[in-house]
């Protein structure tokens, strides 16, 4: 049996030696493959939705807007006729702002999700982060209560002054007998 698998291919089991076959090196990098679709930085686009995201939920979008609309509709209506882009019932204005809303609305999804996200992970650690401090705050109480038990055991100082002053009593009363 051959030693590497990967370069002979399957001769060991009756299979062509096959050493042209590339290996697969884990110490470098991976050649990219070249992709007919175009690429892009997920996290760059999911910051750029969040600005948009963040604008749109604005009084300045609002009144930009309402400044546009109001602006489209005073100049197809008031121009002369031959310079009016869009006439009466405004047919290109309902399809830009259509256009508009069906690019908004993916965006603040967009965004929405990635908060999420970020309250996900952020719940998590604060999950964990109480764990630590229930088990933390579990072993102290387990320690002291440790310690009133071995406390308990030990001699006090109230007590030890009390037992010198019995033994400084009958020291007296043996003196005072022996003296009398």
């Amino acid at each position: 049996m051959a030693r590497d698998g990967v370069a002979r291919g399957g001769a060991e089991r009756g299979g062509p030696v096959s050493d042209e076959r590339p290996r697969i090196r884990l110490d470098q990098p991976r050649v990219r493959r070249i992709s007919l679709l175009p690429s892009y930085d997920p996290e760059a686009f999911g910051r750029l939705s969040e600005k948009i995201a963040r604008f749109l939920g604005t009084g300045r979008f609002i009144v930009w807007m309402t400044v546009v609309i109001i602006a489209w509709v005073a100049w197809n209506a008031l121009a002369p006729r031959h310079l009016r882009w869009d006439s009466y019932p405004f047919i290109f204005l309902t399809l830009m702002l259509s256009l508009q809303a069906s690019y908004a609305a993916p965006l603040i999804l967009l965004a929405q999700n990635r908060q999420d996200d970020r309250d996900r992970v952020n719940l998590e650690q604060d999950r964990k982060a109480n764990d630590r401090s229930i088990a933390d705050t579990e072993y102290l109480t387990r320690e002291v209560a440790a310690l009133r038990l071995g406390l308990g055991e030990v001699a006090t100082r109230d007590w030890i002054r009390s037992e010198l002053q019995d033994l400084m009593k009958d020291i007296d009363e043996r003196q005072r007998a022996e003296a009398e």
